[in-house]
């Protein structure tokens, strides 16, 4: 497993360029609610910890992770942005649902990429249970949202 022995949250703050003069937008999926809060936490307080000012950070909420790739796209549209975050977190069931929902959200923020020339950090846990959605959005493993937030900063930095 990718994050056996790594903590998503941990960076090294030297190496991040100041996030002071960046927009980010932050798409949340409502879908497992207690993971994606954890994940915009883990998210908003790394970006903030690396200069970014509350008003420069955009949230909205979509119902759940299918809906990231719609959110994202008028999020770009509509604002004037530097980077975007998805946040999402699809939970594996009985069913081939999760095969979908983690197919269609990966290549539709992929699309959003390749289309357009802000960037969109994909921050979509896909896990096998709720344990380990727990352990990588603030528990043992720390935050992939924290994770995401650096990634965000460095490719709006890429991409000015």
């Amino acid at each position: 497993m990718a994050t056996a022995n790594k903590n998503l949250s941990v960076y090294d703050k030297t190496t991040v360029p100041n996030a002071k003069n960046l927009k980010f937008g932050v798409v949340v999926a409502e879908w497992n609610e207690e993971i994606t809060e954890g994940l915009f936490s883990g998210a908003h307080d790394a970006l903030i910890d690396c200069g970014a000012l509350e008003n420069n950070i955009i949230r909205w909420n979509v119902p759940g992770s299918f809906e990231l790739t719609f959110g994202c796209k008028k999020m770009i549209a509509t604002q004037e942005l530097d980077a975007v975050i998805a946040i999402g977190s699809v939970i594996q069931g009985e069913t081939k649902h999760f095969d979908f929902v983690c197919s269609a959200t990966a290549q539709g923020i992929k699309d959003l990429n390749v289309q357009s020339d802000i960037p969109v950090i994909f921050c979509v846990l896909t896990d096998n249970n709720m344990q380990q959605a727990r352990e990588r959005s603030g528990g043992k493993h720390g935050n992939k949202g924290t994770e995401a937030a650096i990634a965000a900063i460095k490719m709006a930095i890429l991409g000015q």
